[in-house]
């Protein structure tokens, strides 16, 4: 994790702490303590998530969520959309949730992809999922059903949370399969930023967006049509390439203008470096590796380089 800082209502430690919350929603407290304590005693592989962020911030706040809506993203990918009415739960965009299933022993790690906007006016949070052999995802792709009920708990240094008074800054965000959700947050919120702006004129004036988005092929680039969407709304302040590295059927008309043949290269993402711009690089390790020590290389400060490995 390269961003680093202190939040308010954040701890570190291991899942075991109390869930304060747990009264406001349907597992009694002991159920849900029960619950957390099995996922710390089972989660013992490398590959954990509760491992590999045991030293990560979290947020106090375990917050009941009921799925209400499930979506095909891609063959390989579900987006699960949550009501969380908890009112104390709220993240940064980037950020992701601990996600503990009654009757699964294993904790997930999923990266939120909506914004914080979305929660604020609508308490919906999503999740997008890829299929693994591994208990967590099995259960999204194979047992979870609408009105599904989990719990959630927010983690992670990786996000964008400007204040009003900061500089306007540019972003890149280099994405890599799933990593997309955190940047696809950071992407949303950015474009909420903009509707603020230009409606009360009293937020954050963010500069520009690019998103370049890495996949096998174009039915593998999940929110492809949110994203235009996005870029077509703000045509000066948003936009996006999508790479492809194993094409084999015919790109849509809709979609050849954005998709590039390959993958994403170091002189595309050098012609971006300037002293106002932040790089976010979320993706599989090797790839987060090769643009984290490239940019470094070409004398980007390390404060401006922020980048989260998905195993």
């Amino acid at each position: 994790m390269a961003h680093v800082a202190l939040i308010p209502g954040l701890s570190r430690g291991s899942v075991g702490a109390v869930c304060t919350q747990a009264a406001s929603w349907g597992l009694k407290a002991s159920t849900l303590r029960h619950l957390t304590l099995a996922s710390i005693i089972k989660s013992r592989r490398k590959t954990d998530h509760l491992e590999r962020t045991a030293s990560v911030l979290r947020r106090e706040v375990m917050a009941a969520a009921k799925v209400c809506e499930i979506t095909h993203e891609s063959p390989s990918v579900k987006s699960l959309r949550l009501l969380v009415a908890d009112k104390d739960f709220s993240f940064k965009a980037g950020q992701w949730v601990d996600f503990f299933i009654p009757g699964v022993s294993v904790v997930g790690g999923f990266s939120i992809c909506s914004s914080p906007q979305r929660l604020e006016r609508d308490r919906i949070i999503e999740l997008a999922v890829k299929y693994a052999d591994h208990p967590p995802a099995v259960w999204v792709h194979n047992k979870c059903t609408l009105d599904s009920e989990v719990a959630l708990r927010v983690g992670g240094e990786f996000f964008f949370d400007p204040q009003p008074t900061d500089a306007p800054r540019n972003l890149i965000l280099i994405a890599g399969g799933v990593g997309i959700n955190p940047l696809l947050s950071i992407l949303r919120h950015s474009a909420d930023l903009h509707r603020d702006h230009a409606d009360k004129g009293s937020s954050y004036e963010i500069g520009t967006v690019k998103l370049f988005y890495s996949a096998k092929n174009t039915s593998e680039l999940l929110f492809k049509k949110d994203i235009l969407d996005l870029v077509h709304e703000f045509p000066e302040k948003i936009s996006c390439s999508f790479h492809v590295t194993k094409q084999t059927a015919q790109i849509s008309a809709e979609l050849k203008p954005y998709v590039t043949d390959g993958r994403i290269t170091e002189k595309e993402i050098r012609d971006h470096i300037s002293a106002e711009t932040l790089f976010y690089v979320c993706g599989p390790p090797p790839m987060t590796d090769f643009f984290s020590k490239h940019l470094e290389s070409c004398h980007v400060p390390k404060e401006h380089i922020c980048f989260e490995k998905w195993w």
